[in-house]
């Protein structure tokens, strides 16, 4: 072959490219499309959560002991008030009898001020009166003798020191049987040693209950980190309990969906140990803050029936379901730009052209969306997102053969 003749030949094959390239141009941007179609619709939010116990306890001593008795393990079931584990508790035994013994000592003092010193007070409170009244007359007759001077003024004087004695006596029986009558200050403070003897009973008695740590509610034992003889300290965690009751789920969700969550949302949860066991829950309760590291919100899930197989910190997947229409027009979520924002749209394949094209999302499916309001059709052809056609640029609509097999085109194609 002669230069001329590769000359010629390289001329019309750049020839035969341009025309090439011109017919693709004038059909425009190769795209694939998908379809408008009417169906059903179920929104969703889907998320991953585990199964928590109403609540969840864990028991620790309040003073420093030793242990001296376990009486649940793991998986044991236990009602409110049963002994879970024992202290050593010979030292507050032997301080709950020295109160006690202190309290009998007081009662036996009240009973004693009641029945004797009350009693005997009022008794010498008489005596001193009758004295007085007898030191009072025999100081007025020894008064009147001296007058008539048959009494030397000496004899006088001894009486009025008699009456003045006599006085006095009866000033302090008085004094002392007005104390001890009820009220007064000597029956209040044998009170007051009575109350702070039940006190100390009490305080005695309560640091001895201390050393018996009971199950607060009827609950299953998770864990136990404690065995006979080891040091239980306060803050040590011995061991945990779930509470009995409906189980909750636990789960966050992406704060995208937050709009699409409300208490009273029907949920369906399943187990990833028991996938083909799913059971219904209940949305009860939307966290009131969101997550900022995650950009996620807590919700809630409460399970009215749970299966049997539920256990405390179960791994669960559970789709929320928001609501549901039967006749939709619907779209794959990957075609709907912006979706998130106040205005989503579409590029519409109109007239061998991307155009775009305003829409009203209602609810929202796993992959696929409901187009309430908008200006679409059913079976019109829609641009997704993940292909590169720009507003207002001729398209060209791939057949669904050539997009199976990868965008290839047909062979002919070109010359139809």
């Amino acid at each position: 072959m002669n230069t001329q003749t590769k000359w010629v030949l390289g001329v019309g094959a750049a020839v035969v490219a341009l025309a090439l390239a011109a017919a693709l141009g004038a059909r425009g941007t190769a795209v694939r499309a998908v379809a408008v179609t009417r169906g059903a619709i179920t929104q969703s939010v889907v998320a991953t959560g585990r199964i928590e116990a109403p609540a969840r306890i864990d028991i620790a001593a309040e003073a420093t002991g030793t242990v001296r008795t376990v009486r649940v393990r793991e998986g044991d079931r236990v009602r409110a008030g049963q002994p879970l584990v024992e202290l050593v508790d010979d030292e507050a035994r032997a301080a709950l009898a020295q109160a006690r013994a202190q309290l009998a000592e007081a009662l036996q003092r009240q009973r004693e001020q009641a029945s004797v010193t009350t009693p005997v007070s009022d008794q010498a409170l008489e005596q001193a009166r009758a004295n007085l009244r007898n030191a009072e007359r025999e100081a007025e007759r020894v008064r009147a003798l001296v007058a008539q001077g048959f009494y030397p003024p000496q004899r006088l004087d001894e009486a009025e020191r008699v009456l003045a004695n006599a006085h006095s006596a009866w000033t302090a029986a008085q004094v002392q049987a007005e104390a001890n009558r009820a009220g007064a200050v000597g029956p209040a403070l044998v009170r007051t040693r009575v109350e702070q003897a039940h006190a100390a009973v009490a305080l005695a008695q309560a640091r001895l209950e201390r050393l018996t740590l009971r199950a607060p509610m009827d609950a299953v034992v998770l864990t136990r980190t404690v065995e006979p003889g080891a040091l239980a300290q306060p803050g040590r965690v011995l061991l945990t309990l779930a509470a009995d009751g409906p189980p909750r789920i636990e789960a966050a969700i992406d704060e995208k969906n937050l709009r699409l969550l409300s208490p009273g949302m029907a949920a369906r949860a399943a187990t990833d140990a028991y996938p083909d066991q799913p059971f219904d829950a209940v949305l009860d309760w939307v966290g009131p803050a969101v997550d900022a590291q995650r950009g996620t919100v807590a919700v809630r899930l409460r399970v009215p029936q749970p299966p049997a197989f539920v256990r405390p910190d179960m791994t669960v997947s559970v789709e929320l379901l928001g609501g549901r229409r039967e006749d939709a027009l619907l779209l794959p979520a990957t075609a709907v730009r912006d979706a998130d924002r106040d205005a989503p749209w579409v590029l519409a394949v109109r007239e061998g052209r991307a155009v775009r094209v305003p829409v009203t999302l209602g609810l929202r499916g796993v992959g696929v969306v409901e187009v309430a309001d908008g200006p679409l059709r059913e079976g019109e052809r829609v641009i997704p997102q993940t292909e590169k056609a720009a507003e207002g640029e001729r398209v060209r609509v791939l057949p669904d053969a050539a997009v199976r097999r990868g965008l290839e085109v047909p062979a002919g194609a070109l010359g139809r």
